[in-house]
């Protein structure tokens, strides 16, 4: 009886959160340009106040943050996107 006690018994069991490896979006599809006239696609890199999202939330290889960095630069500029906002998603 004794020797039993160390072992525990859980009724469900334990969940083990398994975190997804992050990856490039542009490497993985292959996508080389990325277009400063379309608004809605780098929404996606920007958060609710209209900053630019980091590489280590987002996944993005150093090259193409630079790119969407630079393309979201130019969007600001020519105001198809705001530079500050609140709640712009």
């Amino acid at each position: 009886m004794a020797e039993n006690t160390s072992e525990i018994r859980y009724l469900t069991p334990t969940t083990v959160e398994v975190k997804k490896k992050k990856y490039c979006r542009f490497k993985k599809s292959g996508i080389k340009y990325i277009d400063y006239k379309d608004p809605d696609f780098l929404l996606k890199f920007v958060n609710e106040q209209g900053k630019l999202l980091p590489r280590r939330l987002t996944g993005t290889s150093l090259k193409y943050q630079r790119k969407v960095a630079q393309a979201v630069k130019r969007a600001r500029h020519i105001a198809i996107m705001p530079y500050v906002a609140d709640l712009m998603k």
